[in-house]
């Protein structure tokens, strides 16, 4: 891997607008980085909602990039970078908005993901490429740019500060005996899991004496999704979707004996926390996409389903391949998470 040779006290940009989960592995890797450079100047472009959630991470001056604001969101990064000079830019996003936001930022050095894995115009907007890249989960693919920099490989971790309303908060809201989360929402509902299986689920964590908050966000998908569920359970649950902040919902999934998600930003919000995840896949690849530290705990129905659309070994499925189709959760059976419980709970 050729290396960036960077002075002592760099000046960063971070780019990576979205989303929850991909800025939860960004987190890893931009603490990673000020370890190493620890005079560094880092700044963050970063999406509206993302930045709700990283707000308080320190060392780090954020830059909000809106989007809903559409073409003025490129007008005022360029008015807010006026008078800045980067030593380098991260282009960690290939999306073509991102691309295009890197155009407005002034850097010296603009390093993207490597030619094989670029797309929507991204080698365009950059002037040096990740080589040889290591990664192949999302989070490894965001510690390349690391190591182009000379920051030494290192066990991923997280630190992103609670305040103490936060802490009164989660006092006053929370249950004091042990709980799991179930954040059944993807972002399509097509990823979503049935719902009279993840009622099944939350009665026999019940039978394990855990109480079960079901979280989500308040859009009306995911609140009539948490409505059902409820509806079919035979036991009580707390329904907390649509009623946490970013931050609020942080700590409650902090605070869990377990996570409950298909891919999502909560599954990948729990890991940051150290909280064990059961992923529950279909779609998209898990050692690409999955809770990286809880891979065993995986409920994995793409590789098979994948292998054999494409009558390929699980080793030769492409980086970014993801399957389509309103069935395919199916394929996740209640006995096998309730298999996975069983087995986080022991360890």
């Amino acid at each position: 891997m050729n290396l960036i040779d960077l002075n002592a006290n760099p000046s960063i940009c971070i780019l990576r607008l979205s989303a929850i989960g991909d800025v939860c592995h960004a987190v890893s890797t931009v603490q990673a980085i000020q370890r190493h450079y620890p005079k560094a100047s880092i700044t963050w472009i970063i999406g509206k909602i993302e930045y709700q959630l990283l707000q308080n991470l320190p060392g780090i001056n954020f830059i909000i990039f809106d989007k809903a604001k559409g073409r003025r969101a490129y007008s005022e990064l360029k008015h807010n970078l006026a008078q800045t000079k980067f030593d380098i830019l991260l282009q960690m996003q290939l999306a073509f908005r991102a691309n295009l936001a890197a155009f407005f930022i002034p850097a010296k050095i603009k390093l993207g993901f490597s030619k094989q894995r670029s797309k929507e115009l991204h080698s365009l907007f950059v002037n040096r490429h990740i080589e040889q890249e290591k990664g192949f989960h999302v989070l490894d693919g965001f510690r390349d740019f690391a190591r182009v920099i000379g920051v030494p490989d290192s066990e991923p971790s997280w630190d992103i500060p609670f305040g103490h309303s936060l802490m009164d908060w989660a006092d006053k809201e929370l249950p004091t005996s042990p709980y799991i989360v179930i954040s059944p929402a993807a972002s399509k509902a097509e990823r979503d899991w049935l719902v009279e299986r993840y009622a099944a689920i939350a009665d026999y964590c019940h039978e394990k004496n855990l109480k079960v908050i079901i979280t989500g966000s308040p859009s009306h998908r995911e609140q009539t999704l948490a409505h059902k569920i409820v509806e079919a359970t035979q036991t009580k649950v707390i329904n907390l979707v649509g009623k946490t902040n970013l931050q609020q919902l942080l700590i409650t999934l902090k605070q869990a004996q377990l996570v409950i998600a298909p891919d999502s930003g909560p599954a990948h919000m729990a890991v940051t926390q150290g909280t064990k995840v059961i992923g529950l896949y279909a779609h998209s690849n898990p050692k690409r996409t999955g809770p990286y530290l809880y891979q065993n705990l995986v409920a994995d129905a793409y590789t098979t389903q994948a292998s054999k659309q494409l009558n390929l070994t699980a080793d030769s499925l492409d980086w970014g391949l993801r399957l389509k189709g309103n069935t395919l959760m199916h394929a996740i059976s209640v006995e096998q998470v309730k298999a996975l419980i069983d087995s986080a709970l022991a360890s």
